[in-house]
């Protein structure tokens, strides 16, 4: 899905002197949100970004986002670390 955003130019520029895209930093604060409210999973959010489970645990705590698994998606990880691990 692509969705479009028009940016007041102050917010834009302050965005970029981050030395960050504006559209990936509003992208991720999406997505990091609903993560927050229990929309999504910890593996949707990492699918979504493209990131590792690691890398997604960081993205998490720059957010000051508590890091909330379920048991199941627990259960998911490692079956799946196990899968791979036997390629």
């Amino acid at each position: 899905m692509t969705i479009s955003l028009n940016l007041p130019k102050e917010i834009e520029d302050v965005l970029r002197r981050r030395g960050s895209d504006p559209g990936k930093i509003v992208l991720d604060a999406a997505l990091v949100d609903l993560y927050r409210r229990h929309e999504i999973t910890h593996h949707q959010l990492a699918t979504a970004l493209g990131l590792g489970r690691l890398a997604v645990d960081e993205v998490l705590k720059r957010h000051n986002v508590p890091l909330d698994i379920s048991v199941e998606e627990l259960r998911e990880e490692v079956a799946s670390l196990r899968r791979d691990r036997g390629r």
